[in-house]
């Protein structure tokens, strides 16, 4: 019985070099995260379908949000043309709900970023000159802290008075100073490590200095925090609006329907709770996304 003839592997097979592994920088390694947490997907989902339905508000209205119709009025949902019912007034609650998430959203997204861009720059100043420069901002921002931050809005918006601008520029104030505080404390870290002692001692100015290597390595603490401040100042906003010193009637916006609309809890309890389900999953879903990028930007996990 013959052998069998077992091929001879040459030398150079045996010592194929391995094939090179595809290196995945930060950002690539925080989606990678963020793709395997479905939470945080579905409910990044859901806020972009609840922006887009704001934003889009005026196609998708089945009626106009501000006819009213007293023959109508607080009517169940599902009767008729109206999908979610009718308000005291007999205006229409989808309609009026689409539209009012634009001025609910807006509320939640706007006074962040303005909030992110001038407390993270007084935050970035107090941490990186130290001394007198971070006494007198961080001692200014322990002032506001003195206050919770629902009476803080109270205040100064019954100062203001009603309106858009005048609540976006409260919110602002009350966000400031806890971005601020991150801001700083970041900054407080960075600034003596290795890469910036390096830049000094290569002459780099100061605003080099800040520009290329401080806030870069800032801006990562300070977005995933003041993410979580946007359902924060949602409810704030719809706070404001409850009170009647935010937006004013016939503003559709869902703390001001939830205001008009608590007289008529026990005829039409639903439809009453229509604009608290809004502010609620709204909340919760921007809550849910902001500790999912958090936890995928935590270089440590």
């Amino acid at each position: 019985m013959t052998d069998a003839i077992v091929p001879s592997r040459s030398p150079a097979a045996t010592h194929l070099p391995a094939a090179p592994q595809r290196v995945r920088g930060y950002w690539g390694s925080v989606w990678r995260r963020l793709r395997y947490d479905y939470v945080t997907l579905f409910c990044l989902v859901l806020i972009l379908i609840i922006v887009a339905s704001a934003v889009f508000a005026p196609e998708l209205a089945p009626l106009d949000p501000y006819k009213s119709s007293m023959a109508h009025r607080l009517k169940p949902i599902g009767y008729r043309n109206y999908l979610l019912g009718t308000d005291e007034q007999g205006r229409d609650m989808l309609s009026r709900l689409l539209f009012g998430g634009r001025v609910s959203l807006s509320m939640g997204i706007l006074p962040v970023v303005l909030a992110t861009a001038i407390g993270g720059l007084f935050g970035v100043l107090a941490g990186y000159y130290g001394g007198k420069v971070n006494t007198v901002i961080m001692r200014t921002m322990d002032v506001f802290f003195a206050f919770p931050s629902v009476l803080l809005a109270v205040a100064i918006s019954g100062s203001l008075g009603g309106g858009i601008v005048n609540q976006l520029l409260t919110l602002t104030i009350v966000l400031i100073p806890p971005l601020c505080r991150v801001a700083e404390t970041a900054t407080a870290q960075v600034r003596t490590m290795d890469f910036v002692d390096a830049a000094r001692a290569t002459g780099a100015s100061t605003l080099s200095i800040l520009f290329t290597h401080v806030i870069i390595n800032v801006m990562s603490p300070v977005v995933v925090y003041a993410s979580t401040l946007v359902s924060v100042s949602i409810i704030l906003a719809s706070g404001l609006s409850f009170l009647g010193l935010g937006v004013s009637p016939p503003t559709a916006d869902w703390g001001l329907m939830l205001s008009t609309l608590r007289q008529s809890i026990y005829v039409q309890p639903w439809v009453s709770a229509i604009p608290g389900i809004a502010i609620l999953v709204t909340s919760i879903a921007f809550n849910l996304v902001s500790d999912g990028l958090r936890q995928a930007m935590d270089v440590r996990s």
